[in-house]
């Protein structure tokens, strides 16, 4: 039986597969014109769905608690919601964003740049509830289990997470039913789904069910096969936690229909875009007119909280007509900045390479 992809699945053609098209109209990334926004709408939020969406009933919707629990709970939506909630803008990104833009192409849900959102999400901290259940001594794990069931890897499975005890402790991981001061579309996890701030989106456990407290580490098949940065077959990996830093550019100029090629005039250009990681704020963007030889300092706004992305603009005052290529690259507060060039992997995860825009400068007609 196989239970994982490896290096051979990787495939050397530009074409994508019937297989990949049907997960690409299932699933859609961020216009990066949404950019422009400090809250994605729900509608251009990006989105990524594993299985099926299930078809839940939230009047009759329960989160269990249980495993190594003093007190197993059943909660319905009315006993979560009169728990203390919390709104906070919250950026989330697809582990596999720019799988396309490896060689060779990892078969798997084919992303470019736009796999990623920044929503307010409204909910309760996970802290309080695991205090209601009272976790033991000995606790390790908290597995999150959603009501999306399927087949990967030759594997049948509900899609489930584990965060390690001391993640699901912190105050700003959130079992979350409204996004945008709305309660959840189908799509996007209703009635309930958990929010953990700073990890890659597989962690944000969609449509959840249960919540189960372990004493040894979860092996199921989207923790210990699906989510792991291996650079062949014979490497046994990493797990995929936390997002790598990144910035995004809203793309300059008006773009033409099947390319997305971009064409602009001479002239002024206010670029403007986004930058984010998982591991603490953005200390500097930068850009690049020239594919990434010489480098400019972006201004950056201040973080608008502690987990959102922040804005960046940057003049780009172009004369000459011709073709250029714009890059743009962040820092984060560990000192970690974007590689010019992706890490190839397995599983096409983690691509944090610059963000590369072909421009067209023509004169005015």
């Amino acid at each position: 039986m196989s239970v994982a992809p490896t290096a051979a699945d990787a495939s050397t053609s530009d074409e994508i597969s019937y297989a990949e098209l049907a997960l690409a109209a299932r699933n859609h990334a961020m216009p990066l014109e949404a950019l422009r926004d400090d809250v994605t709408p729900a509608g251009l939020h990006y989105l990524l769905i594993h299985f099926d969406v299930p078809h839940l009933d939230a009047t009759s919707h329960r989160l269990e608690v249980d495993g190594h629990v003093e007190r197993p709970l059943a909660l319905d939506l009315d006993a979560l919601r009169a728990l203390p909630s919390v709104t906070a803008p919250v950026t989330l990104e697809c582990a596999g964003n720019g799988r396309a833009k490896l060689a060779p192409r990892p078969v798997s849900q084919p992303w470019l740049d736009g796999a990623v959102g920044n929503a307010e999400w409204t909910g309760t901290p996970l802290r309080g509830v695991l205090e209601q259940a009272g976790v033991r001594d000995g606790a390790v794990e908290v597995v999150l289990t959603g009501a999306d069931r399927g087949i990967q890897g030759g594997v049948e499975h509900d899609y489930q997470r584990s965060l390690p005890l001391d993640e699901a402790l912190r105050d700003e991981v959130l079992l979350v039913w409204a996004m945008n001061g709305a309660p959840l579309l189908p799509q996007h996890g209703f009635p309930l789904r958990a929010i953990v701030p700073g990890w890659y989106g597989m962690t944000h456990v969609k449509w959840l069910t249960r919540l189960t407290v372990l004493t040894e580490p979860f092996d199921g098949y989207q923790q210990a096969v699906a989510y792991q940065f291996q650079v062949s077959d014979d490497d046994p990996g990493r797990p995929v936690t936390r997002m790598r830093v990144r910035a995004l550019m809203v793309p300059p100029g008006i773009p033409e229909f099947m390319s997305r090629e971009r064409t602009v005039r001479p002239g002024a250009h206010d670029l403007r875009g986004r930058a984010w990681s998982g591991h603490g704020a953005i200390e500097r963007v930068e850009v690049s007119a020239d594919g990434g030889r010489t480098w400019s300092e972006a201004a950056l706004e201040p973080p608008p909280a502690p987990h959102a992305w922040q804005a960046w603009s940057w003049t780009w005052d172009v004369r000459e007509p011709g073709a250029y290529e714009l890059c743009c690259r962040a820092t984060d507060a560990t000192g970690a900045t974007q590689p010019l060039e992706p890490d190839w992997n397995v599983h096409g995860v983690e691509n944090n390479a610059v963000q590369r825009v072909g421009v067209e400068v023509v004169p005015e007609a």
